[in-house]
This record gives C-alpha cells, sequence and structure tokens, in this order.
C-alpha cells in the first residue's frame, strides 16, 4: 500500500544532522537515512527494517532529540496494514 507522507524540512534537517553525528547509533542512522531518503518522494515508504531501527532509536534513553525527530518521521511514513 502507498503512503502519502514525506519528511518534512524540519525533519530532514534532523535526519541530516544525524547522519552526520560520530555519535549516533547504527539504528539511529538507519532511520535516518530512510527519513532522508523520502524528502521529497510520496510513493516511497519505510521498510521493515527500517521501522524497526526506528522504533529502537525512539525508545532509546541515549539517542539526540535529532536522531528521535528523524526516527519519528521514518515510522509516519511505514505502509499501512
Amino acid at each position: 500500500m502507498s503512503n502519502k507522507e514525506v519528511t518534512g524540512k524540519k525533519a530532514a534537517t534532523a535526519a541530516s544532522k544525524t547522519l552526520r553525528s560520530k555519535t549516533a547509533s547504527k539504528a539511529a542512522k538507519s532511520a535516518a537515512g530512510s527519513a532522508l531518503s523520502q524528502r521529497k518522494t510520496p510513493n516511497k515508504v519505510t521498510s521493515p527494517k527500517a521501522g524497526s531501527a526506528a522504533s529502537k532509536t525512539l525508545r532509546s534513553g541515549g539517542a539526540s532529540k535529532a536522531a528521535k525527530t528523524a526516527a519519528g518521521s521514518a515510522l509516519t511514513q511505514k505502509p499501512n496494514r
């Protein structure tokens, strides 16, 4: 199923910051990459692997605000069940 959501400017900036971070976890970077890849493409959706990474990032106590913003955006773009 298609999801028409796209990553907003604020979330894309947060995703970029997360990808450039030396301290961000692999899960956070995976979620950020997924969010950034969906910046202007409404037909792309978050993969199950990236969705799992985004969920892990949101539950993490040590993840930065930017990482959590990007992860939230990625989860919003998961396909409908």
